[in-house]
């Protein structure tokens, strides 16, 4: 059940990604940085995480990035860059990823929303994105 459940996580990882069958967790550092003091971290990560809850039905990709982008604005997380760059590869618009950045400046404040705004303006200079902002002027 373990070796299936690593390789749906890997699956959902490489969906996610659009990262190649030599390189199937992409930009994601899901714990082979910590390989020497931790060896099994990117077991439990691809497993749980991807093979598990991101591989549950009910959302689709686009509202599960959204919804973790959220979570990592909320708790200020350094991991919202990959997760901005994952949404970008399911098909969400800069707009979009803005859009939910913004809309949680009452919840979280301003700090944490600055925080995830300078975050995503990098993200989008490495992929050459441009965010249309007409709508908002």
């Amino acid at each position: 059940m373990s070796d299936d459940l690593y390789q749906q996580g890997i699956k959902k990882i490489q969906e996610l990604t659009a990262s190649p069958d030599d390189n199937p967790t992409g930009d994601m550092d899901i714990g082979a940085a910590f390989a020497d003091i931790a060896p099994d971290l990117q077991k439990y990560v691809v497993e749980f995480a991807f093979g598990g809850i991101y591989s549950r039905p009910g959302l689709d990709n686009k509202q599960k990035v959204l919804a973790t982008i959220t979570a990592l604005v909320a708790q200020g997380k350094p991991q919202i860059a990959m997760h901005i760059k994952t949404g970008l590869t399911v098909g969400l618009t800069p707009e979009e990823i803005i859009g939910c950045i913004m809309h949680l400046l009452p919840y979280t404040g301003f700090p944490s929303v600055i925080n995830a705004l300078t975050v995503a303006k990098q993200v989008f200079k490495e992929r050459g994105v441009s965010v249309d902002t007409t709508a908002v002027q």
